[in-house]
């Protein structure tokens, strides 16, 4: 489960997909796929997937103990070939980040 929380010292990894008219499914999977073979590497924390209502963006949210975790999450999914993958399904913007304000009801 993500853990949302300010301050924690979690790396959080927000990378939106743009994908072609259709190309939502193919994308989620493979995404689903990579986050399964990630899951044993050590310091990975969760990942979760989202879909734009419009068909035309992915976005997979995807959490690891730290930036040194999270490095090693990249370059195994890099090794196994998960990014080059991901490249021929859409286009990635990713990024790292560390959450610096929540508010709740």
């Amino acid at each position: 489960m993500p853990i949302i929380r300010a301050e924690a010292g979690i790396v959080t990894q927000i990378n939106v997909f743009t994908v072609p008219p259709g190309g939502q499914d193919a994308m989620i999977a493979l995404l689903a796929e990579a986050a399964r073979f990630a899951s044993d590497t050590p310091g990975w924390l969760s990942a979760s997937l989202h879909r734009s209502h419009d068909g035309t963006r992915v976005v997979n949210y995807a959490q690891s103990e730290s930036l040194e975790a999270s490095q090693r999450v990249i370059e195994r999914l890099r090794a196994a070939g998960y990014l080059e993958r991901n490249r021929a399904l859409g286009e990635a913007h990713p990024g790292l980040y560390g959450v610096v304000f929540t508010l709740e009801r």
